[in-house]
């Protein structure tokens, strides 16, 4: 299977954002892309929860979500929304930070909320507090597919391994984690991160990001860090795409998840600690 990850500079403005996905979209299927996978928030980068509330739409009528669906039939592609920001009918106002895996004919087959919210002081400068915006999902979501059983994360999630030891005990030959990441996190851990989670899985990880200064309507913006990258098994690192905006191709062998967990068996460990 060949997959493509695309790297995105979204701006806060989810029309714009559409057009230019579509395009590297329908340029990573030419390419003969089986499995295409965008980054996290594809449809909308922004730190301002005015323009948020001005620009967003709950799933049902989310122009992206249509848009990108109608394409995936199109192309006969899979197609991994890494996620969008959605309204919801929560009482406080907060949105779904929600990703999708589309069938080649168009159908939503999985949904996942990201779980863990990114609230951390990064530098004395750099705060963030997703949960005062987005709501945290509850589930962990495993979708089996002709391609391949694939684990559905986001971003931050990949900071929380006991997750992804849950997803791969449960099946899960490919883990998706499409990100925003910031630039400071993103030098420090980034690749290390990804990489550990496959050599504790024997997993392909594929992670599909934005990158670079996102320009904004409002006067509130936002820098991540780029370079999506594709892992294998064995931890090595398939491809990298930079700082630019773009696409990335990987070939997927599925034998070599097989291959990497007969070495290292540690997914049969019976034995859990949960603590003292």
């Amino acid at each position: 299977m060949k997959a493509a990850l695309i790297q995105l500079n979204s701006s806060d403005d989810p029309d714009e954002n559409l057009a230019v996905t579509q395009s590297l979209v329908a340029e990573a299927a030419g390419a003969g892309a089986d499995f295409v996978l965008t980054p996290e928030v594809t449809n909308c980068v922004s730190a301002d929860r005015t323009r948020q509330q001005k620009v967003l739409h709950p799933e049902m009528t989310d122009p992206t979500l249509a848009g990108l669906q109608a394409q995936a039939r199109d192309l006969g592609i899979w197609l991994l929304i890494g996620s969008l920001a959605l309204k919801t009918e929560d009482a406080d106002g907060r949105f779904a930070n929600r990703s999708f895996l589309m069938s080649p004919e168009g159908r939503i087959v999985a949904r996942y909320d990201k779980i863990h919210m990114f609230d951390v002081q990064v530098s004395e400068t750099e705060t963030y507090r997703e949960s005062a915006g987005y709501r945290p999902g509850t589930t962990s979501v495993l979708a089996q597919t002709p391609i391949g059983c694939i684990g559905m994360t986001v971003c931050y999630d990949i900071r929380f391994p006991h997750l992804y030891r849950q997803l791969a005990r449960g099946g899960a030959q490919i883990l998706t984690v499409p990100s925003a990441f910031s630039p400071v996190t993103g030098a420090a851990h980034w690749e290390t991160l990804l990489r550990a989670r496959a050599i504790e899985t024997g997993c392909y990880v594929l992670a599909p990001a934005q990158t670079g200064q996102h320009g904004s309507v409002s006067a509130k913006r936002r820098e991540t860090f780029g370079h999506s990258l594709a892992v294998g098994p064995w931890g090595d690192i398939l491809a990298d795409g930079g700082t630019e905006p773009g696409i990335v191709y990987v070939d997927v062998d599925l034998s070599e998840v097989t291959k990497a967990r007969q070495r290292i068996p540690s997914l049969d460990a019976t034995t859990e600690f949960d603590g003292p």
